[in-house]
């Protein structure tokens, strides 16, 4: 028996044990986005610590202006890669309770018809689950084999769910103790419940918040009407004109750094088989919108989108009021590819919506952020050799995909600190992150503990 066949079956043997100490990290409310649960971020944090210093890890929790930081080091076998591993221990808000099948802080398993074991709670997928399972994962290789196979670095945030502000100053102020020579970043999926996934590519984003005004105060309709500028009037206008009749945006120079997918990823991809009428079905659509003649898989992996995310203006309350409202707001978004400059974008949208604007309206800007797309080398030596030990543990070839979200922290790696990331995670779509009932299941922590098992003694290698 190898060593690592001896680690596998004690992640098998302790299981019940794994599941226990999950249940412990999910019942600790750590909601980053709210005041009310600071002092229980700081729990969750506390517990992290605690836990990876009985694997041997010299681990702390980092005070930051936000939520803390967890930091761990273990050295690992002289001349092994040092690697880093990032999770986050912070979870989205509950509401609406009502929706729940059971309270969100205390996770059940629940069995399907099917067979099927679901883990039931928040943060049970988005990421306590995912990170605990390259923890476990670290504590099975110490206890079969008294050392890791490799030197390790974790870094566990509190503030992802709110927009990560703590992450680039830490890694700024602390980049040579947490570079290394590769990064693991667990945030990521699976294809489907029986096919693992490694994501090459991630989507950037720019998102806008601004406010159009027009006269001093709200003004009576029957007095003013057709005189005056209506600021709803021309923010409607104005979010209507940015895509033509065949689904493309706008922008004044948009489309400039857009390179058509390549043939033989544009194959690849086909050979995965997805489903694009399920895929619009699953929330009740049937017809794909978005940019005429391009697959749904294309729109969502490889195109850059504008979408409108809120509007606000005039009264919206119960019964009728007949204002022409001062003022009208919108929040933009904008998700990029490669080579796509955030920054040229917003210079372009504000271009587009000045140049609209009549000259007794204003606009004031009241936020824009802005994150480049990641595309990483498919030929990475890393990458290959973890999708070959994924199709061991799951009988079925590794999907390279992309993400039609965003991951900032893969960037910030690359950016700041100079490291590639290998992106391997084993949520699915229906997990119902970010929502009520959200669940992870089990067969993805039991063998997604595996999963990081074999990667760390590949990469060892």
């Amino acid at each position: 028996m190898t060593k690592l066949d001896a680690v596998l079956n004690r992640i098998d043997d302790q299981l019940p044990q794994s599941i226990d100490r999950l249940f412990e990290l999910l019942r600790i409310k750590s909601i980053s986005t709210d005041p009310a649960f600071t002092q229980d971020c700081r729990e969750a944090a506390q517990w992290l610590v605690n836990d990876l210093q009985t694997i041997g890890f010299e681990a702390s929790m980092r005070d930051t202006d936000g939520h803390p930081m967890v930091v761990g080091h273990q050295q690992g076998p002289e001349n092994s890669p040092h690697l880093l591993f990032y999770g986050h221990y912070d979870v989205q808000p509950v509401d609406p309770l009502n929706l729940w099948n059971q309270p969100p802080f205390e996770p059940v398993i629940n069995e399907l018809n099917d067979g099927r074991k679901q883990i039931h709670g928040r943060g049970s997928a988005d990421d306590k689950g995912q990170l605990m399972t390259f923890v476990e994962a670290c504590r099975c290789w110490k206890q079969e084999t008294g050392t890791l196979p490799c030197s390790l670095t974790i870094l566990f945030e509190g503030e992802e769910e709110s927009g990560s502000p703590s992450l680039l100053p830490f890694f700024e102020a602390n980049a040579t103790e947490l570079t290394c020579d590769l990064a693991l970043v667990c945030d990521t999926g699976m294809w489907d419940i029986e096919t693992p996934a490694i994501s090459t590519s991630l989507r950037g984003m720019v998102t806008e918040d601004f406010i159009i005004k027009a006269a001093d105060r709200d003004l009576h309709s029957g007095h003013y009407g057709g005189a005056a500028a209506n600021p709803i009037h021309i923010l409607t206008k104005i979010l209507a004109g940015l895509h033509d009749d065949s689904g493309r945006v706008t922008l004044e120079g948009f489309y400039d750094d857009v390179e058509e997918l390549p043939d033989e990823l544009r194959q690849r991809w086909e050979q995965l088989g997805f489903d694009a009428e399920k895929f619009l079905s699953d929330i009740g659509l049937s017809m794909p919108a978005g940019e005429a003649n391009r697959s749904v898989l294309e729109q969502i992996w490889s195109r850059p989108t504008a979408e409108v995310n809120g509007i606000q203006g005039g009264y919206s309350g119960d019964g009728f009021k007949t204002v022409i409202a001062a003022q009208a707001s919108a929040k933009v978004s904008f998700r990029l590819v490669s080579n796509m400059d955030p920054d040229k974008v917003h210079a372009s949208f504000k271009n587009f919506l000045e140049n609209q604007l009549p000259e007794d309206c204003t606009v004031e800007y009241l936020g824009y952020s802005g994150a480049p797309a990641i595309t990483l080398d498919h030929t990475l030596p890393q990458i290959k050799m973890a999708a070959d030990v994924l199709e061991q543990e799951w009988g079925n070839p590794a999907a390279m995909v992309a993400m039609g979200g965003s991951v900032p922290i893969v960037g910030e790696f690359k950016r700041v600190l100079g490291m590639d990331s290998l992106m391997v995670g084993f949520g699915l779509e229906d997990d119902a992150i970010h929502s009520p009932n959200e669940k992870y299941e089990l067969s993805s922590f039991h063998k997604g503990t595996r999963s990081w098992a074999r990667i760390l003694g590949a990469l060892a290698q």
